[in-house]
C-alpha cells in the first residue's frame, strides 16, 4: 500500500539516522521508497528544507504529493528551501495534490515543535512493524497515511454544483430583461472562471499522478532486476 510518512525526531542527527534505516530498508526489501527529504524547525517555528539532502529516487519534488506535504507542514510562513531549491522547485501547499487529510497535518505539526526535524517519505509497505521498530530505535514518533484513503470524491461533487450553478444562470440569462442581463452575465463570468480555474488544478493533479506513476514503475522494475540504490 502507498503510504505518505513522517517521523519527527529530537534533533538532525537522529533524522538523518532514520533515513539511513529507512533506505536499508528499501535495500532489504521490506518497503519499497519512492522519495524522501528531511525537514527542520527551527527555533522560531520556520521550516526549513535541509541543503544537501536529496529527493529519493522520484529525483525531484516538483508536483509530487510528497511535495505538496512538505509545503504544508512549513506552515503559513511556507518552507525555506535555500540550495535545495532546485530540488523544491514549483511544490505548495496543495492538500488535494498531497491526498491526505487535514487531520494527518495537524497532527504531525503537534509533534513537530520548534527545534525538531522530520524524515518525510512517500513509501509502499504491506506492514508498519518494519518501519516502527527501526524508527522507535532511533527515537522516532511515526505519523503515516495510506495515500487511498482520501478521494476527489468532495471536490467532483463541488465542481458538479458549480456547473449546476453555471446552467442555470445561462438559462436565466437567456429570459432575462436587458438591464438584467448584465448582472447575470457578470456572474456567469465569476462562475466559469472558477470552473476553469478547478478544471485546471484537477489536470495537474492527473498529470502529476501519472508521472508519479511512471516513476514509481521505473523504481520497481530497478529493483527487479538487482538495481537497488545503495545506502550512502
Amino acid at each position: 500500500m502507498d503510504r505518505m510518512l513522517v517521523v519527527v525526531f529530537d534533533n538532525e542527527s537522529k533524522a538523518y539516522e532514520g533515513k539511513q534505516a529507512l533506505l536499508a530498508l528499501d535495500n532489504e526489501g521490506s518497503i519499497s521508497v519512492y522519495a524522501y527529504a528531511v525537514l527542520a524547525k527551527g527555533p522560531d517555528g520556520k521550516a526549513t528544507l535541509k541543503q544537501g539532502d536529496d529527493a529519493g529516487p522520484l529525483g525531484t519534488l516538483v508536483g509530487t504529493s510528497l511535495g505538496s506535504l512538505i509545503g504544508l507542514l512549513g506552515g503559513p510562513a511556507g518552507v525555506a528551501v535555500g540550495a535545495a531549491a532546485g530540488m523544491m522547485g514549483g511544490a505548495t501547499a496543495d492538500l488535494d495534490n498531497a491526498r491526505i487529510g487535514g487531520d494527518f497535518i495537524d497532527d504531525v505539526n503537534a509533534e513537530l515543535l520548534p527545534n525538531r526535524v522530520a524524515l518525510v517519505a512517500e513509501i509502499e509497505e504491506d506492514w508498519a512493524t518494519p518501519v516502527d521498530t527501526r524508527m522507535e530505535a532511533i527515537g522516532g514518533t511515526v505519523f503515516r497515511r495510506a495515500l487511498s484513503e482520501v478521494s476527489d470524491t468532495a471536490n467532483q461533487e463541488e465542481a458538479d454544483a458549480m456547473k449546476a450553478d453555471l446552467a442555470q444562470l445561462k438559462t436565466e440569462h437567456s429570459k432575462a430583461s436587458a438591464d438584467r442581463k448584465a448582472k447575470l452575465q457578470e456572474k456567469i463570468n465569476q462562475l466559469d472562471s472558477k470552473i476553469q480555474t478547478w478544471s485546471q488544478k484537477d489536470k495537474d493533479r492527473t498529470d502529476a499522478a501519472e508521472r508519479q506513476a511512471k516513476a514509481k514503475l521505473q523504481v520497481l522494475k530497478q529493483k527487479a532486476t538487482g538495481q537497488r540504490a545503495k545506502v550512502s
